[in-house]
């Protein structure tokens, strides 16, 4: 396979002594994006044989705990749309964005 036809994304995780993450920096670059910060992270892999997802769920420990509700919410509301575009299940793909809005409800989020 050429590299024309390849497209790496790369996360760094720092770790304090007792291995919990301290930094977490992705890279995308043809996304135009080389070492950003972020303070989250969830990855989700389907595993075809085991007919699985596998996963990595990732926070720095100075993540705020109001900015992970909004973290999941959003992450919440996207895999509504993925649902959506991946499989074509109208009916349920609205069913979960009304879960997403009682989620946000339920929080306090406020829209912005």
């Amino acid at each position: 396979m050429s590299d024309k036809n390849r497209s790496e994304i790369k996360f760094l995780v720092e770790l304090d002594e007792n291995r919990v993450p301290e930094k977490l920096l992705w890279s995308a670059k043809d996304g135009g994006v080389e070492l950003e910060e972020s303070k989250a992270i969830m990855l989700s892999v389907w595993d075809s044989k085991a007919k699985e997802s596998m996963r990595i769920d990732l926070w720095t420990k100075d993540m705020p705990v109001d900015e992970m509700k909004i973290f999941f919410h959003q992450t919440l509301v996207a895999m509504s749309d993925t649902f959506h575009r991946a499989t074509g299940d109208e009916k349920m793909s609205d069913t979960m964005k009304d879960f997403c809005d009682y989620f946000a409800e339920k929080l306090e989020l406020k829209k912005q």
